[in-house]
């Protein structure tokens, strides 16, 4: 788990069975409650959290591959990013079930609990990542997130690499000896600078606050 000030994260697997779903659960009951996170935040993330797993242990998959978790919050829970991933094809899309039906209701409940949710492929493997982020009543969202080329990046944007958030202090541009264009990035936290092509994608947004963000 990597830990920072007001950022707190986790990442474990599950098998692709029932009991997986009651697992999850437990575990973000157990992080949260370390974390001191708020009830409502806690509840509707379990509910969430069910959901997510719920579909990606029925994805059919190759072979004996896992699900992963990935939990991020902030503060107190003002903020809660929830990941799961799966090595099933396509994309899971929001049902309109009637009256009868007994299932297909769980994105339905996951669009109404969460303030956004979406599917990435993920980097790195097959499949999918399907996440979804919650707001404490009162907080303001995080801020929006973008995938630009590495020269775009900009000092003051926060960048994902190494499997968290990292301010950015400085960028320059140089020369392979190639000839191509290499960007060198800084970052404020004083780890090792990132040196990519210029055309390299790179998720980012702008620089989030260093305390709980709360509506006055």
């Amino acid at each position: 788990m990597a830990e920072q000030s007001d950022l707190r994260e986790v990442d474990f697997r599950l098998a692709r069975c029932r009991s997986s779903v009651p697992q999850a659960r437990a575990a973000l009951r157990a992080k949260l409650g370390e974390w001191r996170a708020g009830q409502s935040i806690a509840e509707d993330g379990e509910l969430v959290l069910s959901e997510l797993v719920t579909n990606a242990v029925r994805v059919p998959v190759p072979g004996d591959r896992m699900v992963g978790v990935r939990i991020e919050c902030r503060g107190r829970g003002e903020f809660l990013r929830l990941e799961v991933s799966d090595a099933g094809a396509g994309r899971p899309e929001v049902q309109r079930p009637g009256e009868l039906d007994k299932s297909g209701r769980g994105l339905l409940l996951v669009k109404a609990l969460a303030h956004r949710w979406g599917v990435d492929e993920r980097r790195a493997g097959i499949g999918k990542t399907v996440w979804a982020e919650l707001l404490a009543p009162g907080a303001h969202p995080e801020p929006a997130e973008a995938q630009i080329a590495a020269v775009s990046v900009q000092p003051g944007q926060c960048v994902r690499v190494w499997g968290g958030w990292h301010t950015v202090r400085a960028v320059r541009s140089e020369r392979y000896a190639s000839g191509g264009l290499a960007v060198v990035i800084v970052l404020s936290d004083g780890g090792p600078a990132l040196r990519l092509h210029a055309a390299e994608p790179l998720t980012v947004r702008t620089a989030a606050p260093t305390g709980p963000v709360i509506s006055p």
